[in-house]
């Protein structure tokens, strides 16, 4: 069997034995990545990975692990946090006459929404906003619900909210419980499932890079039809959208769109 087919037969199986479509993602990077997860077990070929697989949990949850993108940060990109802390927070709750519906996609191990749930918190609207933070690897969603972090993971986190917000012991940051009250974790595979409706704020940041570009045109189209009018999504910095009119979207700021 040639290795294009190998791989392609292995696309299928994974497809049909978890959902998970990795044709919609870049092959390049995602064959990449299996291959070294594939030979540092042994196997010769994606067959016989997929073989293990089957019969051993977990590997495959290592396998799941690995072909989604766990890298997060607090306050990535500051600029753009403050911008959305100083200009689009403040619009959003002034407007509102209900709670805000804030959703963080692809959330990972838990840094964005606890980003959101401190800024929300020190604009005093945690407690009239229903914050969701989904994220398709239910051990990261694990993480992200222990809310355990190393110091490196918390270098940008403002000095205020670090003393705030979290609790230390020999340099582990731990979140307080009332970030974690305030937060729905939730499974969820954004290339399929529906989304829920009415989003004031859409926060999905730094995964759209590892899909196909008819992925992400798909995903943009979901995310519009779920955000309310006038709901803003938050993307990443490798992420701006050329064209956010194709989507329903004009451009609101750098690296934010507004839904028209």
């Amino acid at each position: 069997m040639t290795d294009d087919l190998d791989f392609l037969r292995f696309i299928d199986n994974i497809k049909k034995k978890t959902a998970i479509d990795l044709s919609l993602y870049k092959e390049a990077q995602m064959k990449r990545r299996l291959t070294t997860l594939r030979l540092k077990h042994g196997y010769s070929s994606f067959e016989t990975y997929y073989e293990a697989l089957v019969q051993q949990p977990a590997m495959l949850e290592e396998f799941l692990d690995r072909m989604t993108i766990n890298v997060s940060e607090f306050w990535r990109n500051p600029q753009r946090w403050d911008i959305l802390r100083q200009q689009f927070l403040p619009d959003m709750i002034s407007a509102s006459s209900s709670k805000l519906k804030i959703w963080s996609a692809a959330c990972s191990t838990g840094e964005e929404p606890y980003t959101l749930a401190m800024i929300l918190d020190d604009l005093g609207a945690l407690h009239k906003t229903t914050l969701l933070a989904t994220d398709l690897d239910q051990g990261v969603l694990k993480k992200a619900q222990q809310g355990y972090y190393l110091d490196r993971s918390v270098r940008d986190v403002p000095a205020s909210f670090l003393k705030k917000y979290f609790l230390e012991e020999e340099g582990v940051y731990s979140v307080k419980s009332e970030l974690k009250r305030a937060i729905d974790f939730r499974q969820q595979n954004l290339l399929y499932d529906t989304f829920d409706s009415e989003f004031d704020l859409i926060v999905c940041r730094n995964v759209m890079i590892y899909f196909t570009e008819e992925a992400k045109h798909d995903l943009y189209h979901k995310f519009a039809k779920a955000l309310k009018k006038g709901g803003i999504l938050f993307v990443g910095s490798t992420e701006q959208i050329f064209t956010p009119s194709q989507y329903g979207f004009e451009t609101a700021d750098t690296f934010f769109y507004r839904k028209c």
